[in-house]
């Protein structure tokens, strides 16, 4: 509008000036052909001018579009990075955004499972969700989009730097009553909700005090057990009142019991169709290993080990335990038996590269415990245990158990193994074949405690906790006299506890 004004006024100002100098030709002059060039000069100018006010105009609107198209944003697809370990494909456990919502940098997106772990995607725009490329239980391909979102900069599109991290992360904050302040993933947050659960009201265990999904569900767990109701005292009431009738002296004859003859079970044959279930996560995980296992040629190595001693000691060191909050069980004394001894075995704690060229002596003992978890068998690691203290390894055990049980296991909990142990005693097993991951060379799994006769060194038959260990071993890099010094060395430390003394750092 002003410039539709500004254009009215310069017509109109030339328009006089030009009036006026035309009244003086002509009064000066009466030939007409003086006059007509007036009339050209003033058309000139006109044209001059609209074509000024016109590019101007032009120019304006151009700018108002540019500004117009950055505000409506940019569409940026969301892809799927490199979670690290070789993985390229992962399950989408679960969706935490919707078409049409908005989210910030750092909130949730999804959870996705791979084969090792599951970690929590986390949003690296702020924007609004456009599109869900997968659904629930889909596989996502590393690389491809999950998720469109539309920025409200097209600022934020310069470079995509795609940060995969765990639940932790993307952590929402959330204040009570009281004003204290209450830390929790969005699915922690959903989990409460439903169980119509106060997050102020759960004691968090995580970083910083969040509120961790076991969390949770130890609370639902203590509020839903009942609660135990107080014995009402007995009352004596006199052993024969007047107004009672005397108790009879002869019993009263036995209630005839009636023989029911049992009809012999019916076998049905269970009818329906044959079901195909694609093999995903843990499953598909075990497909891979165990064909690479198959390459190598195993060497078995079987004992048994007298841990009476060991028995007895432990049920005064978990009084300790329990005083400083660790549950202490057998697993961490055999791990850190394992560690002293790969100290002198250092071979076992090695890796075999892919050409059989190289070996690589591991620095660190990061020792694998075989788990036996909701989602299949999953081989967490104990990282540093050469440094670590029993009790030290109790807790860390007692922390990778926990994420276990909820699915929580991430990728550096499950990454880095290189030596494991599988405690198959757990489920009742004595003895057992297990299986070498690679790149690892060695393996034990650990029977059960039986209570058996034993002959002293006295020829005597004595009561003896007996415990028995199956090892497995890269044949191409370890032989059997090295397996079986190991295993006596291990045995040592098991069998006579006070050795451990003289090992320690």
């Amino acid at each position: 509008m002003a410039t539709f004004i500004c254009k009215r006024l310069v017509q109109r100002t030339i328009s006089h000036i030009h009036k006026a100098k035309l009244q003086r030709r002509i009064c000066q002059s009466s030939n007409l052909h003086q006059v007509l060039p007036c009339f050209s000069n003033t058309n000139c100018i006109l044209n001059k001018t609209n074509s000024l006010i016109g590019s101007r105009i032009s120019n304006e609107r151009q700018e108002r579009q540019l500004h117009l198209s950055g505000a409506l944003g940019v569409l940026v697809q969301y892809k799927l990075s490199d979670i690290g370990e070789g993985i390229r494909e992962v399950v989408i456990l679960e969706w935490f955004v919707k078409p049409g919502d908005k989210v910030h940098q750092f909130d949730s997106i999804c959870e996705v499972k791979s084969d090792k772990a599951s970690v929590t995607i986390t949003s690296r725009y702020d924007g609004v969700v456009k599109k869900l490329y997968h659904e629930v239980d889909a596989v996502a391909l590393v690389g491809q989009p999950l998720v469109d979102i539309e920025t409200e900069s097209s600022e934020e599109c310069v470079k995509q730097q795609e940060d995969v991290n765990e639940a932790d992360t993307g952590t929402e904050v959330s204040r009570a009553a009281d004003g204290v302040k209450t830390l929790a993933t969005p699915a922690v947050r959903r989990l409460a909700s439903e169980n119509n659960i106060k997050l102020a009201d759960v004691k968090g265990t995580g970083k910083e005090g969040r509120v961790l999904k076991e969390d949770v569900l130890k609370y639902l767990e203590a509020r839903q057990a009942p609660t135990p109701t107080p014995q009402t005292s007995e009352v004596l009431l006199p052993s024969t009142p007047a107004h009672f009738p005397p108790k009879p002296t002869t019993a009263p004859p036995p209630p005839t019991v009636k023989v029911v003859q049992q009809q012999p079970p019916v076998i049905t044959t269970p009818s329906g169709e044959d079901r195909i279930v694609p093999l995903k996560g843990v499953a598909k995980a075990m497909v891979k290993i165990m064909t690479a296992a198959l390459k190598i040629p195993p060497f078995g190595y079987y004992d048994e080990i007298d841990v009476t001693q060991l028995v007895n000691l432990r049920k005064k060191l978990k009084v300790i335990a329990e005083q400083r909050g660790i549950q202490l069980s057998y697993m961490p004394i055999f791990i850190k038996a394992a560690s002293l001894a790969l100290l002198q075995y250092p071979v076992l704690n090695s890796s075999l590269d892919e050409a059989c060229e190289n070996l690589t002596y591991k620095a660190s003992h990061n020792i694998g415990i075989a788990m036996d978890t909701p989602e299949g068998l999953l081989v967490p690691s104990i990282k540093n245990v050469q440094n670590l203290s029993i009790f030290d390894i109790a807790s860390e055990l007692n922390r990778l158990q926990a994420l276990g049980l909820s699915g929580k296991l991430g990728t550096q909990d499950l990454s880095g193994t290189t030596f494991s142990l599988s405690n198959i005693g757990s489920i009742g097993g004595t003895y057992a074949r297990p299986v070498i991951m690679p790149p690892n060379v060695a393996i034990g799994a650990i029977g059960k405690i039986q209570v058996l006769p034993r002959f002293d060194e006295s020829g005597e038959i004595k009561k003896a906790h007996i415990m028995n260990v199956s090892w497995s071993a890269d044949h191409r890099v370890i032989d059997g006299a090295t397996m079986a010094r190991f295993s006596n060395l291990w045995k040592q430390y098991l069998e006579e506890p006070t050795t451990f003394l003289l090992s320690l750092k």
